[in-house]
C-alpha cells in the first residue's frame, strides 16, 4: 500500500497543513478529495491515517486518526541491513539509492574508491575530508546530491509502502569508510560484513556467514571496475566476509540490488532453512 510521509509533526489539534510538491502530490497524483483518508507515516516513525478536512487555495488541511492504519506484519523482524556503495556514476547512483529504499535498506553510505567513476571536484574532496572530521551528528547537510538523495529516499518510500526510515550519509573517502565499520562494530558487536566481489574469493556459503544471528548486516558494493586488489585484502582484513552469487560480473547498480535482495531473503527465511538444516543432520 503507498503510504506518505509527514515532513513535519501535527499541530497540537492532531492537524497537519500540506502545500507544495506535497500538495501536488496528493491532490493532482493521489486526487484525494474531503472526506478521504490516506495511510502516513509520523516523523517518528508511527503509523497513521489522515482523513482530507479540506482542500483549497493550494493547501492541504488534515486531521491524523490512529484508528484506520494497521498495518499487518507477515514477516519476522530482520536485522537493519546497511550498504556500503562505492560511487558510480550520478545516474546509477540515483537508481541504486531508490531500489535501496524500496527494499527497506535501513543506511546507505557512499563512498569514494579506487576505480569510482564518479568524478570528484575540489569541492567536493573538501566536503568529504570535511564529513569525515565532523561528528555523526553533525554532518554536512548542504550537499546537493544529497539533497536529491534524500528526496528519491522519501518518493520511494511512499510508492513501496517501506516502514524503514532509509538514512543517506554523505560520501566519504575510504578511510573514512572503515572509520565507520569500526564505529559499528564498536557500538554493535554482532555486525557482519560482507563484500560482494566479483572474483571467487569465497571462503564459504552467505548462508553459513548468515548462521549467527548479526545484529546488523552491512554489504559492500564495488564501482563499475570493482574493487582493486589491495581495497579487497583492506575489507577482508577489517573483518568482511567476501561473497559472489554465481558466476556473471555484474553491473554495479545491479550487484547492489541482487545482493541486498539475497541478503534479505535469507534473514527472512532463516527459521526454515536452519530447521531444515537440523533436520538433515
Amino acid at each position: 500500500m503507498k503510504q506518505f510521509i509527514l515532513e513535519a509533526a501535527p499541530d497540537r489539534n492532531g492537524c497537519v497543513r500540506l502545500e507544495g510538491g506535497d500538495y501536488r502530490y496528493l491532490v493532482s497524483v493521489r486526487r484525494l478529495a474531503p472526506g478521504e483518508y490516506f495511510p502516513a507515516l509520523l516523523p517518528g516513525g508511527g503509523e497513521v491515517s489522515v482523513r482530507v478536512l479540506s482542500v483549497d487555495n493550494r493547501t492541504l488541511v488534515g486531521e491524523i486518526s490512529h484508528n484506520n492504519c494497521n498495518r499487518e506484519k507477515h514477516l519476522p523482524a530482520l536485522p537493519p541491513i546497511i550498504l556500503l556503495q562505492a560511487l558510480p556514476r550520478s545516474d546509477k547512483m540515483d537508481l541504486i539509492v531508490r531500489q535501496a529504499a524500496e527494499g527497506g535498506t535501513a543506511e546507505i553510505v557512499p563512498f569514494v574508491s579506487e576505480f569510482s567513476a564518479a568524478k570528484i571536484t575540489g569541492a567536493d574532496r573538501q566536503k568529504i575530508q570535511d564529513n569525515q572530521r565532523l561528528s555523526d551528528n553533525h554532518r554536512l547537510s548542504d550537499n546537493p546530491k544529497l539533497s536529491r538523495w534524500r528526496r528519491i529516499i522519501r518518493e520511494a518510500r511512499q510508492q513501496s509502502g517501506s516502514a524503514v526510515a532509509t538514512e543517506i550519509h554523505p560520501p566519504v573517502s575510504m578511510d573514512g569508510l572503515f572509520s565507520y565499520w569500526e564505529q559499528m562494530k564498536t557500538g554493535k558487536s554482532g555486525a557482519a560484513g560482507l563484500l560482494f566481489h566479483h572474483l571467487p574469493l569465497a571462503q564459504e556459503s552467505l548462508h553459513g556467514y548468515l548462521d549467527t544471528y548479526p545484529e546488523t548486516v552491512a554489504i559492500a558494493i564495488g564501482p563499475e571496475g570493482g574493487f582493486s586488489s589491495a581495497e579487497a585484502e583492506r575489507f577482508i582484513a577489517a573483518g568482511f566476509r567476501p561473497f559472489t552469487i554465481g558466476e556473471n560480473i555484474l553491473r554495479t547498480e545491479t550487484a547492489a540490488l541482487y545482493a541486498q535482495a539475497a541478503v534479505r531473503i535469507l534473514l527472512a527465511e532463516r527459521d526454515s532453512w536452519e530447521t531444515k538444516q537440523k533436520t538433515k543432520t
